[in-house]
């Protein structure tokens, strides 16, 4: 088990301020890790980073990926023995209106995480967060495996197979010799508590609960792999654990995280799952046949993971549905309430699943 591995550990985290980056910042200090983050400020004060604690435990000093000399000094300074890079333009829609920045922030700040990484005296390891979206889909319906080639319609996609592509060459030029793991995850379309972006199907329809209206649905029929967002981190703080075994340039390479078969269902199934725990109205198809791009189905092999690292989700879409909807719940019927006990309950919670 990795829940003995981070105590004491010095992790350095890119993206801390967003939905995974929090979750995994406050799982890895309640784990006994010391933690540096890197990020741009929250999106909103109802973030997770913000109403659950984080932000009075890791400060208000924000940062770009793209600016290399601050992301250098913040590395050396800290000189962390293993890196989670979460920091990305995370959104499909938004990589429409912003390419270049998109390809920017997830391409060049991926390579500046990587550069400045490969002269750190004391790294382990990196885990370099993408996407399911990195493989070249062709909407044939398949599962993908670790295998599959990289690619991507739109320019978020795109930019996630070119970050797994830059990742690759750095882990064959540099970092192999030096003995250090560099891992590329990719997990599956995530929910949970603390996630206000737009365009994401969570956000839309907790708003929607909050304003008494119906849940808009652009894409209801799509099919993709859901997963509580404490899954895919299990998986991540697995393949990290290793960074610190002899054997840790064996866990090198991609793995995907996803959930198990009968997650993998559209959009409208999740939120029907979603409003079984919540009180809002009716769904609403708004569906445009002259909408940008967006794959229309989705799904991750995860034979990989479950042979040689033994992991395997825990939670059925019901229960990460119902674990979404009661952490939004409470912040809903407690406005101004502190959440971090109810996310560290909900992080306990899945650890005895975990060890069971």
């Amino acid at each position: 088990m990795f829940l003995e591995s981070y105590r004491g550990k010095r992790i350095f985290v890119t993206g801390h301020t967003g939905f995974k980056g929090s979750w995994l910042c406050l799982w890895l200090k309640h784990l006994g890790a010391e933690v540096e983050g890197y990020a741009l400020k929250p999106r909103t004060k109802k973030d997770n980073y913000i109403v659950s604690g984080l932000r009075l435990e890791m400060g208000d000093s924000y940062q770009d990926i793209r600016d290399y000399s601050s992301l250098k000094e913040s590395l050396i300074a800290f000189s962390p023995e293993l890196i989670f890079h979460l920091a990305a333009q995370p959104l499909v829609r938004e990589s429409y209106a912003y390419p270049r920045e998109t390809f920017d922030v997830n391409v060049m700040g991926t390579i500046n995480v990587l550069d400045i990484a490969r002269n750190l005296p004391e790294l382990r390891g990196i885990v370099n967060i993408t996407s399911d979206k990195c493989y070249e889909n062709n909407e044939s319906g398949h599962p993908f495996k670790e295998s599959d080639p990289m690619g991507g319609h739109d320019p978020y996609s795109a930019s996630k197979g070119a970050a797994e592509l830059a990742s690759a060459s750095y882990r064959s030029s540099f970092f192999k010799e030096k003995n250090i793991m560099v891992s590329n995850v990719r997990a599956g379309n995530v929910i949970g508590g603390g996630d206000w972006c737009k365009d994401r199907i969570v956000t839309d329809t907790i708003l929607a609960c909050e304003e008494k209206r119906p849940v808009e649905l652009r894409n209801p029929n799509a099919i993709r792999p859901w997963q509580h967002v404490l899954e895919p981190l299990s998986g991540y703080l697995q393949i990290g654990s290793k960074a610190f075994t002899p054997g840790g340039l064996n866990f090198s390479g991609g793995w995907n995280f996803g959930p198990s078969e009968e997650s993998h269902v559209s959009v409208r199934t999740l939120v029907t799952a979603l409003q079984n725990h919540l009180s809002f109205g009716e769904i609403r198809d708004i569906s445009d046949k002259f909408k940008v791009h967006e794959a229309q189905t989705l799904r991750l092999d995860i034979s990989k993971a479950k042979t040689e690292l033994g992991w395997s989700p825990q939670l059925d879409l019901n229960t990460s549905a119902q674990w979404t909807a009661q952490w939004y719940q409470k912040l809903i019927d407690q406005p101004g309430t502190l959440m971090k006990d109810f996310t560290l309950q909900q992080i306990e919670q899945y650890q005895e699943k975990l060890e069971n």
